[in-house]
């Protein structure tokens, strides 16, 4: 598939900077690298950006996540691969990627489920990293930026 054209934050002066500091920031606040990966994974999955699914997946890999946990991100609902804050996370990510699916955006038993397994900080860092990730799926995906297949 051919990009419809270049990443708009490459072509917006100061997009890009802007982007990679509040990336840089939303990092901080003690939630673990690999359920942030999680988080941006599931997130790309029901957003259907081909470019970030395959960058978190290999992310996930490269820090030493087994091909299995990466592979039931998807269906994370459906095993015990996942400890109980992960699944916090994941389900947290899932009510806010899809928000406008329910009348209740983000239903008290899943904050609270998050709540209990991260302070204000963390979950503040997982907001973040949730509207960012959904950020750059709906920039990568109207302008098609695929998947590039092994060549980040």
């Amino acid at each position: 598939m051919q990009p419809r054209m270049k990443n708009p934050v490459l072509i917006v002066p100061g997009a890009m900077e802007a982007l990679q500091a509040l990336g840089a920031a939303a990092k901080t606040g003690g939630v673990p690298a690999k359920t942030l990966s999680l988080v941006h994974l599931r997130a790309s999955q029901i957003n259907g950006c081909g470019w970030c699914v395959d960058m978190h997946a290999r992310h996930l890999e490269e820090a030493g996540e087994t091909k299995q946990r990466i592979l039931a991100v998807a269906g994370w609902h459906d095993t015990s691969l996942f400890t109980d804050a992960e699944r916090a996370a994941l389900a947290l990510t899932e009510a806010v990627t899809r928000m406008s699916d329910r009348t209740d955006p983000v239903p008290d038993e899943v904050w609270e489920e998050a709540a209990r397994h991260y302070d204000e900080a963390a979950l503040g860092v997982l907001i973040l990293n949730i509207a960012l990730i959904n950020f750059w799926n709906r920039i990568n995906t109207p302008t098609r930026q695929g998947a590039l297949l092994g060549q980040h």
